[in-house]
């Protein structure tokens, strides 16, 4: 009888599969879905990529086995994509690792800095693959509340001795999933501080990097003075360029945290299809305006969302930064059960805080990837459920 390994067993329920399941089957039912809960970008990836794509695909060189470790051309992007944006500098070399998408560097890190029992730190709320690399390590974790009271930024000051002792990572989002939260350059500065003094590695998931709103431009961890000493950034093109599907992405900073990650990798993969790679190295070289216009479009579609909402009544706060708003739970709904309520009586699909820790009761998660009709549709869908005083907008 074949039976699942223990380790197989450990692994977390994949949340947002669930989601998609509850979503299929109201469809399959004949609903008409607004599909807010989803992080699919639902734009097309710009033309100039696909066309890079199609010639570099062309080119039978592209047929055979890229490099293990990804493609000169493309290390050379990156470094050059970090200078010109965040006056950077990156040893193309030694300081980037390419990765099939960021979350497989995210899930490999605990495994090549980490022993069985180690602990990391880990932001609550926060994206719930994180798990996956925990289980997969046989590591613990300790977690860092997200709060709005603190601009969801964790407090380092309130975490006990104990767990700044035994902490050997940390994981950062920022701008944030789910909370829609953005770092300034200060506290980037306080946390290289804050591994400096305790001896951690720091990861920061820089998945919403291009996403910025109100004339802000979200800062980039390694812009911190001292913070390639402690640690890497990870930059994906799925969001700012819609290119989800492509899976490519890479991480950038501390050569020996670059070499952890290439070192799996070895064993683990032949690098990416080297015509994606061209095409990656194409979208990071060449003009910048389809991020601008796509920055653009998620700002007029928040802008939507929180003036419809204020309209039925619902008091939220405008995202700084990503494609989620992060929306406070009416009383006396769970977000798990409001999440259902708006599925079943409105046709509304949202992801429930919960799910991405124990901070995110009482909130839920809405992603700005569908038209701005859509929206406004969604709130009279909501305002139809009487849960909301409406209000008057001056």
């Amino acid at each position: 009888m074949i039976e699942f390994s223990k380790k197989l067993q450990q692994l977390p329920q994949q949340f947002f599969a669930a989601l998609v399941n509850k979503v299929n089957e109201a469809l399959a039912e004949g609903r008409d879905v607004i599909n807010l809960g989803q992080g699919n970008p639902d734009q097309p990836t710009p033309a100039h990529i696909v066309e890079a794509l199609q010639i570099a695909a062309n080119d039978p060189q592209t047929h055979k086995y890229s490099p293990f470790r990804g493609i000169a051309e493309l290390k050379q992007a990156a470094a050059d994509f970090y200078k010109r944006e965040y006056n950077v500098d990156i040893d193309p070399a030694t300081e980037v690792a390419v990765l099939g998408g960021t979350k497989i560097g995210l899930v490999e890190l605990p495994l090549g800095l980490l022993n069985p029992g180690d602990y990391m730190l880990l932001p609550d709320p926060g994206y719930p693959d994180y798990l996956s690399g925990v289980a997969l390590a046989d590591v613990k974790f300790d977690t860092m509340p997200l709060q709005e009271e603190n601009h969801f930024l964790p407090d380092y000051e309130a975490l006990s001795a104990d767990i700044k002792q035994r902490a050997k990572l940390i994981y950062l989002n920022y701008p944030n999933n789910p909370t829609g939260g953005v770092a300034t350059h200060e506290f980037f500065e306080q946390t290289v501080q804050f591994a400096k003094e305790n001896n951690i590695a720091v990861a920061h998931d820089f998945a919403y990097g291009a996403i910025g709103f109100d004339g802000e431009r979200p800062p980039s961890f390694l812009q911190a003075p001292g913070a390639k000493e402690v640690g890497i950034e990870l930059y994906t093109l799925s969001k700012s360029y819609n290119m989800a599907g492509w899976r490519i992405g890479f991480a950038v900073g501390n050569a020996k945290m670059i070499e952890a990650i290439n070192i799996i990798q070895d064993h683990l993969f032949c690098s990416q299809f080297p015509a994606i790679q061209h095409a990656a190295a194409v979208a990071l070289n060449e003009e910048q305006f389809c991020v601008d216009e796509l920055r653009v479009l998620y700002e007029r579609r928040r802008n939507v969302l929180v003036e419809e909402a204020h309209k039925i009544g619902w008091e939220i706060t405008a995202p700084k930064g990503s494609f989620f708003a992060w929306l406070p739970v009416p009383a006396p709904y769970t977000s798990e059960l409001f999440a259902d309520y708006l599925l079943e009586r409105a046709d509304i699909a949202v992801a429930a805080g919960n799910g991405f820790g124990e901070y995110g009761e009482g909130y839920i998660r809405v992603g700005l990837l569908v038209d701005e009709e859509r929206l406004r549709e969604a709130m009279q869908r909501v305002a139809k459920l009487g849960l909301f005083e409406e209000t008057v907008l001056k």
